[in-house]
Formats: structure tokens, sequence, C-alpha cells
């Protein structure tokens, strides 16, 4: 527990804080929030994944973190998610959420998560530490309207298409697996979300069957003059039309969250219309760089070796600097860390300012590409750390759907 100014506590959720958050969540956010969030703290994860603030027995505010998994090619990086962030408004521009963050964060240390996602309203959450990082695949509206006639709600009664069930846990898993493979990065949802996503208001979880078995999935979220789908997934061509044909059948017009690399992004890209210009991206967290590159030098060294390259590898954030000593035996060894680097160049390493690492580690740019946009990115000897930090595709699964 930790007393704040104003006689405020801060301390881990309680199960007779039940209501009270819920009725918060449900003021600032949205009705299945409370839902949501009692699926969090009575499963996997307890009462302790949740925060509150309470002035006495009033709770405040109040945030939650889930633990998350990143795949960077072949290295799993243990992650955290802050969600289910909100704040009473007669208490708002106190700091609570920033002391609820700082608890999220500790908490997430301790759960020995290298990095903290989310996705989140814009830059509010950079003034916690977080940057824009990773794209979020676009939602592209579906070319074609619902059939006349045969797009009804009786014609997808009959239809192969059908809510998913817990039984239907592995098969959705096996879909996904598939469809994030492809991907250089990659957060799946863990075995636990798929159960509170089936139970999820917000979204509604669907399979496709053929001969009795799911080929297809995808998540739709409420009506709302239209249908998102998100998280398409299919075994084969086949089965991604026949999904969009069954989703058509539901008699709404669709918008799509495009995944390209995936199997119904490649047979339904011709069927969407272009997507939009506006920028949208996950937001990520290094607390410790150090951490993150040290986890991922067998990536790192494949990279190299892949390119016929081998050295020391230096990048500075000017504030300090990161070292990977390179012997030819065994590539990449331990971090190195070391103070303020303003020359970075003379080193023969990279100039990376701090806020820039995440997208350097993660996102769609490269290094070379965020060196054409940022002065403090840049790279002299081009090839080496063009193969060292390439751009990456990646593919999210969030608790919450992308807008």
């Amino acid at each position: 527990m930790t007393t704040m100014p104003g006689g405020l506590e801060l301390r881990t959720a309680r199960p007779s804080d039940l209501d009270q958050i819920g009725t918060l969540l449900v003021e600032r956010g949205e009705e299945p929030d409370a839902l949501d969030h009692r699926l969090v703290v009575e499963g996997e994860l307890g009462w302790d994944a949740c925060a509150v603030v309470v002035d006495g027995d009033r709770v405040v505010s109040t945030a939650t973190l889930l633990d998350e998994a990143v795949r960077v090619g072949e290295v799993v990086l243990p992650a955290g998610q802050v969600e289910l962030v909100a704040t009473d408004t007669g208490y708002e521009g106190q700091g609570l959420v920033r002391a609820l963050m700082s608890w999220a964060h500790d908490r997430s240390r301790d759960r020995g998560h290298l990095l903290q996602v989310m996705i989140g309203i814009p830059y509010f959450y950079r003034l916690f530490g977080y940057e824009y990082a990773i794209d979020i695949p676009r939602a592209r509206a579906l070319r074609e309207s619902p059939r006349p006639g045969s797009g009804t709600r009786e014609r997808a009664a009959g239809s192969p298409l059908r809510e998913a069930t817990t039984a239907d846990i592995p098969a959705l898993v096996a879909l996904q697996e598939a469809a994030q493979a492809p991907y250089d990065v990659a957060m799946p949802h863990p075995e636990e979300r798929w159960r509170w996503l089936l139970a999820h208001e917000g979204s509604t979880t669907r399979v496709l069957e053929r001969d009795g078995v799911v080929v297809a999935s995808a998540r739709t979220g409420p009506p709302d003059e239209g249908l998102l789908v998100a998280e398409a997934a299919a075994s084969d061509t086949a089965a991604a039309h026949d999904l969009l044909d069954a989703l058509r059948g539901l008699g709404e017009p669709l918008t799509i969250v495009h995944r390209p690399l995936t199997t119904p992004g490649r047979a339904w890209a011709d069927l969407l219309e272009p997507s939009g210009t506006d920028a949208t991206q996950y937001y990520a967290r290094l607390e410790r760089p150090e951490l993150v590159l040290d986890a991922l030098r067998p990536m790192l060294t494949a990279r190299l070796r892949a390119a016929g390259l081998g050295r020391d590898v230096v990048i500075s954030t000017f504030g300090r600097h990161y070292r990977l000593p390179w012997t030819p035996d065994a590539g990449l060894g331990p971090v190195e860390v070391g103070g303020p680097m303003q020359a970075p160049g003379v080193a023969r390493g990279a100039g990376v300012a701090p806020d820039h690492l995440p997208a350097l580690l993660l996102g769609q740019l490269g290094i070379h590409g965020l060196a054409r946009l940022y002065p403090d990115v840049y790279a002299p000897d081009a090839e080496f750390f063009g193969a060292l930090f390439p751009p990456l595709t990646a593919d999210l699964l969030t608790y919450y759907l992308p807008w």
C-alpha cells in the first residue's frame, strides 16, 4: 500500500472492490469493460493483476496489467500490457494514472517482462515512457455490399459460421499460429486470453467449419453501422473465401482489419478499399534496452552471419551506449552498458535516440527508414547496420480490437 497526497492510497485491488471498479470502468469507458475486468481478476492472473487508488472506501482510479509474449524471429520476449485504466472525473489531474502506471511497470519488472506494449489513446502514454513503434494493420472497407436477399440473417442461421466455444480453443490457437508464422514480430493471445475472449461482450469470436472441422475464424465487433472483422485466419484460400461469404451472410457492411501476410489477407486483398493515410501504431516501452538486446543476441548474430558480417556492435543513445562484443565462434556476446557517447561513428557505431529504440527493434522501418525521418538516428556503416536492423513485419493480437 502506498500513501498519496490528500489521504489517497494506492493498493492491490480486492474482491470487495469488484463492483466499484466495474462501475468506474463503465462510466469512463464502455459497458463490456466491467466484465473484462472480472474475467481477468477471477481468472489465472488473479487480483494481484489489478491496482486501485482509494479515497477511504471509495475506488477512484484503477489499472490492470496483463501478461503477454512478443516473438521477434525465434526469440520470445515476456511482455506486459496495461489495460482497463480509468479515473473518476472528480480526481483527474492529481497524478493517479501516473502512480498506477508506476505500479504496473514495477509489477511488470517483477514478473520478468522485458518490455511493455499497448494500444492507447494518442500521445497520453508517451508521458509514461511509451513510444510509437509497431504499425497497427489497417481496417479497410469491403468493396462489395451484402448480397440482396441471400445476405440475410436467415441465411446466416444455416451457415457453417458459428460462435466459437471453449472446445474450439485448440483450433483457434493453431489457426493463429499459422497466420502469424510469416511475420517477423508477433504477439499471440495467451491461452487464458482465449477463454476471456469467448466470454467477452465487446467482440464475438466466430469459427467456420468444413465437414465438422474448424478451418477458419475471425473476431467481429458489435454491429455499429457495419461490422468490424479482425484476426481473420484460415487453413487455405478456399476456407478464406468461404469465411468471407459467411461473414457477408450476417447482413452488415464489412470493414476488415487487413493482415496482408495471412491466408485471408492475401485472398481478400483485391476486394478491399484502399486504406487511409493516418498513422496508427502500437505503443512499446523499453525500460532497460540492454535486457532486450541481450535476449535478441541469437537473432542478431544470425542476421550478421547470414550477411557474411561480424564485428562488435555499438549502439549509442547518446546518454549511454551498448556494446555487444563479437567473437567468430560465439557471435555476439553479452551486452556491455557504458556511459554517454556523443560520436558513436568514431567507434563504428550507430546513433539512435532512446525514444526510437522500440521502433528500431520491433518496427517496420528498420534503421535506414528511421534515419530518413529522424536526424538523431544514423548509421555510418549502412551495410552492417542495415543487415542488423532491417524493416520488420509485425502482427499483434490484443485484448481489444484495433480501430
